[in-house]
């Protein structure tokens, strides 16, 4: 396998029981050129030449150590896999002419050109870190705006594409683990009340996505009307009481014998399986997680689990093995198995 420096999700940080990790995405678009979904070929190269001339030049240090990636140079396999690494949004991959992404060494910022915004900046981060995550989205904001001078309006903010991100345009998210939550079947009732208080509750990639291995993704909905401060401050407040529901309901869940021998079994499984789908693996480390939460399975870091959840992805598998294209299933189930077998020795 090929080791490269260390990424951010194979870390994790404050909160890491229950939140994987952080996502501060802010929408910009530059002023006397149309939105993407009504530009030319010739337009979509000049904004691209242009941010691409920012970062280079860009006033912080964080600007210039991003990495330039064409996006019509990357493999359709590579580019599936900038998905699985919450990199890039399918539809960004869907149509490479005229897209670049801009990439730090850690994945932990990533900006999309010619998305649905001229510029989507994003900033991930491990475990919950909502406030630093936001820091450095604004330095590099800052650092792009000194060249590019995005189109802004008095009253309206931030010009977007979509209206639902005038005003900040920014999207703050979490990515959570529920497991107990989910089990109790109570899902969908929380997600319409938190829909009431201005936040959205989605699958693991998003809007349209189900669940894979209970995990969600917890976002602002409102951008007009109130300041990132504003916005990252009511998310914190939501996902405090969320957090203490799951904490709550998993020690009550782990009272069970059968769920802690589904936990021991689930370990075992993943220790020992020849053959595991991503499904499969992603549900045995759903459990694996509650384990470790609850000091059943202390042996076992969150570090580790966190990679594994990514670095397993099919795409990514294949293309960190060298693969051009994707590994056929049956061979791909069967490295998986080896590769999580190894990890958790």
């Amino acid at each position: 396998m090929i080791h490269t420096n260390r990424k951010w999700y194979e870390k994790h940080g404050p909160q890491g029981d229950v939140v994987i990790s952080t996502r501060i995405r802010l929408a910009r678009n530059l002023p006397k050129i149309p939105f993407p979904e009504r530009m030319s070929q010739k337009q979509r190269e000049q904004v691209e030449a242009a941010v691409h001339k920012a970062v280079e030049h860009g006033s912080a240090a964080i600007a210039q150590s991003l990495r330039y990636v064409n996006m019509q140079d990357v493999s359709r396999i590579e580019a599936i896999s900038m998905v699985e690494r919450h990199l890039a949004s399918p539809d960004f991959i869907s149509q490479t002419s005229g897209r670049a992404l801009l990439l730090a060494a850690d994945e932990s910022i990533s900006v999309m050109v010619n998305e649905e915004d001229h510029v989507r900046m994003q900033i991930m981060m491990e475990g919950m870190n909502l406030e630093k995550a936001y820091q450095i989205a604004s330095v590099l904001d800052d650092s792009l705006n000194s060249s590019l001078h995005f189109a802004f309006h008095k009253d309206l903010g931030y010009l977007t594409q979509c209206p639902t991100n005038l005003g900040t345009g920014m999207r703050a998210s979490l990515m959570l683990h529920l497991p107990a939550l989910q089990e109790s079947g109570i899902m969908n009732r929380i997600a319409g009340n938190l829909s009431k208080l201005g936040l959205a509750l989605r699958g693991t990639y998003g809007e349209g996505t189900h669940s894979v291995g209970a995990l969600y993704q917890l976002s602002n909905q409102v951008s007009l009307g109130l300041s990132e401060t504003e916005a990252i401050a009511n998310l914190s407040t939501i996902v405090m009481q969320l957090m203490d529901q799951e904490r709550k309901a998993r020690q009550q869940m782990v009272r069970e014998v059968d769920k802690q021998d589904q936990i021991f079994r689930s370990a075992a499984i993943l220790k020992s399986a020849r053959v595991l789908s991503t499904d499969e693996m992603m549900k045995l480390l759903s459990h694996v997680r509650v384990g470790i939460a609850c000091g059943l399975l202390s042996e076992i870091p969150y570090d580790t689990v966190n990679a594994l959840m990514i670095r397993t992805q099919p795409a990514t598998m294949s293309l960190a093995y060298g693969h051009e294209d994707a590994i056929p299933v049956q061979e791909r189930d069967t490295l998986r198995a080896k590769i999580v077998a190894k990890a958790l020795a």
